[in-house]
């Protein structure tokens, strides 16, 4: 098996398609640029798909796959993921590890600078990374900052700016103390979540991130133009502490949100890199066209536990095991994927070198017969002659649309249930289901870190990422104990119970892990594809 942090590759191209409608005239520029790419003096030009229109450049907002891929490649924290998936230096050069391992000093770079020129400093990360903590923020990226002394306090009202404990010794030394040794610490923040903010640019232009002409980042491109929901375009950084490393000289990225024209695209060499249509897979397979790479990540379904009839968890559960996933992977999105019956994907290995999946097993199996029962039961429960309406909404997209048809059948052939349809835009979808506004919604969940309780503490009451409504004390407090547990073995004890906790309660149903099926142009290299779901451009190059 693959080296740990080879299992989390990212999603970047099956998550974009969350998306709103596609802009017509999207990718309509084939250039004539690009293709002469291997000329010499000719600029090196790469052509990717964003989807859709990024979420917000806003890093501890644009919390999201669409939003990542792109912000990942303009901006930079303190250590950036490298070609091997694992924390590196990046805008800080090097750091001291206090002895108890809670207190970290991150010393930047000299010539760490912005894209207007300023200097990088730490004054900009303290200031980022209050602002991530500000419950005024409304980051939904916030939690990944409790960790940080104080972090949680000031998120939830119960603590002040003051008392978050980072704090700039001088221009160039970062320093902040953890509530508890993390193992995963340098990884975390790597994440864009927390990146810095230019202090200066962003006081005078609060909505500095909005436009690319008032854009300022500190990655290796810049971002020269951007076409809401219709293209963007990146230069390469000639600020950038690294730019002797990278090697293109643009990314134009368009925002067409249908597998088949994306397809088509890359076809006429339009774009550089495709996902693969479930009507094409087989015969793309059989040519030995499709890469395709293990990731942290899956598919699945949310009930709303505030809506009837899904209050009731019998309910829930007979429409959890009424899903045949092996169904759904092998005649609808025809990706070679594993169907998923847990939450946490295979790949984390416990300190006895086992897989967490495999040591905690399959948690819910398709069983019609067991799915009626189960049915019938809640619906006595709770007094119901028959079933209230039951509404599925999904994102629009066209792999969405055809999973969300798939489910529809199954729950009439399964439980006898006329299931009706719903779709939304994108931002739309996103707002109201955060809102608990929707009854049975689908979802996606990528890692933001490489450890089995970034996907279990998603389902803590109140969480930003929980939207279901449930609630459960047990599960919670297991949680919690898990991120201040030293003893690894008993901290996966602890996360193999609260995932149990999670299925015998199902407030959601799971559908698919990820994995990452593409095509990718001959004359393209050096793309990484990270663990937490987004794309690494710094040492990309094209012939």
């Amino acid at each position: 098996m693959k080296k740990f942090f080879m299992l989390f590759l990212a999603m970047s191209l099956v998550f974009v398609m969350a998306a709103c409608t596609a802009n017509s005239d999207t990718g309509s520029e084939p250039s004539d640029e690009g293709k002469d790419s291997g000329d010499s003096g000719s600029e090196k030009v790469l052509y990717l798909n964003n989807g859709v229109e990024p979420t917000s450049f806003d890093p501890p907002i644009g919390f999201d796959a669409v939003s990542w891929n792109s912000l990942n490649n303009i901006m930079e924290g303190l250590t950036r993921l490298g070609k091997e998936h694992e924390a590196e230096p990046a805008a800080a050069e090097k750091w001291d590890v206090s002895e108890d391992g809670k207190t970290y000093t991150f010393h930047i770079r000299d010539n760490a600078k912005w894209s207007n020129g300023d200097d990088v400093t730490a004054g900009d990360f303290v200031f980022a990374w209050k602002r991530l903590l500000d419950p005024n923020t409304g980051s939904p990226a916030a939690f990944l900052g409790y960790f940080i002394e104080g972090g949680e306090a000031f998120n939830t009202g119960e603590g002040s700016a003051d008392e978050v404990n980072v704090k700039a010794v001088d221009d160039k030394t970062f320093e902040v103390t953890l509530t508890s040794p993390q193992a995963y610490f340098l990884s975390i923040i790597a994440n864009p979540a927390f990146f810095p903010v230019n202090e200066k640019t962003a006081t005078e232009n609060p909505e500095w991130f909005a436009e690319a002409d008032t854009f300022v980042g500190n990655g290796p491109f810049k971002l020269t133009e951007w076409e809401h929901d219709t293209n963007m375009v990146m230069e390469k950084n000639e600020e950038y502490w690294d730019a002797e490393n990278v090697k293109l000289d643009k990314v134009h990225w368009a925002m067409v949100n249908d597998t088949n024209t994306e397809y088509q695209m890359y076809q006429k060499g339009e774009l550089d890199t495709s996902d693969v249509p479930a009507d094409l897979s087989e015969q793309l397979f059989e040519e030995g066209k499709v890469q395709v790479e293990d990731q942290a990540g899956q598919y699945f379904y949310r009930f709303n536990v505030n809506k009837e009839p899904f209050q009731n968890v019998n309910i829930r559960k007979a429409f959890a095991m009424a899903v045949d996933q092996e169904q759904i992977v092998e005649f609808v999105t025809k990706n070679q994927e594993q169907p998923a019956y847990g939450f946490v994907p295979p790949g984390f290995k416990d300190p006895s070198g086992n897989d967490f999946r495999e040591v905690n097993g399959d948690l819910v199996k398709t069983d019609a017969a067991q799915a009626k029962e189960l049915l019938k039961k809640g619906m006595e429960e709770e007094g119901y002659s028959e079933l209230p309406e039951v509404t599925l909404t999904y994102s629009t997209n066209d792999v969405h649309k055809k999973i969300a048809e798939a489910l529809q059948q199954m729950l009439k052939e399964n439980l006898g249930v006329d299931v009706k349809l719903a779709n939304m835009e994108a931002n739309v979808f996103a707002t109201e289901q955060k809102a608990l506004n929707l009854q049975l919604s689908r979802s996606s969940f990528l890692a933001d870190y490489a450890d089995p309780i970034n996907f279990l503490e998603n389902f803590q009451t109140g969480h930003s990422m929980n939207r279901t409504g449930w609630s459960n004390a047990d599960f919670d407090k297991l949680i919690q104990s898990a991120k201040n547990e030293a003893d690894e073995a008993k901290r996966y004890d602890m996360m193999y119970e609260a995932e149990k906790i999670l299925y015998n309660e199902s407030p959601i149903f799971s559908l698919h892990f990820y994995n990452q099926v593409y095509l990718q142009n001959e004359a393209v290299s050096g793309i990484v594809r990270h663990p937490v779901g987004y794309l690494e451009l710094k040492w990309a190059d094209k012939e």
